[in-house]
């Protein structure tokens, strides 16, 4: 509950994990009836230049935000984007995605 009442107070979108997945669910759902099956092909420009310098790099979001001449906050809310889109969780799954993924993530 405490969790649900930050989001909503930073102006953010709360869903119990429940409601998460039945969205997660029909968004892949929609993709594959569009004839999209890699995640990865959801990802806006932006998000696959962050991706990989961000990511599966390992770099901070302030060197990011250098590199690519935005700010830490942008950085961040794009890596919270792309982990969502990916469906990945945490730094182990999303760097396990990235070495799966290999040599296409460099644009």
């Amino acid at each position: 509950m405490i969790r649900a009442v930050a989001a909503v107070s930073q102006k953010k979108s709360f869903f119990s994990p429940a409601v998460a997945k039945v969205m997660l669910d029909d968004y892949v759902r929609q993709l594959a009836d569009r004839g999209i099956t890699d995640r990865y092909d959801t990802l806006t420009e932006r998000e696959r230049e962050v991706f990989p310098a961000s990511i599966a790099e390992g770099k901070s979001n302030k060197d990011v935000a250098d590199l690519l001449n935005l700010s830490p906050n942008t950085v961040e809310t794009h890596r919270s984007h792309i982990m969502e889109k990916l469906d990945v969780h945490n730094a182990a799954e999303i760097v396990l995605y990235a070495v799966r993924r290999g040599r296409d993530l460099v644009s």
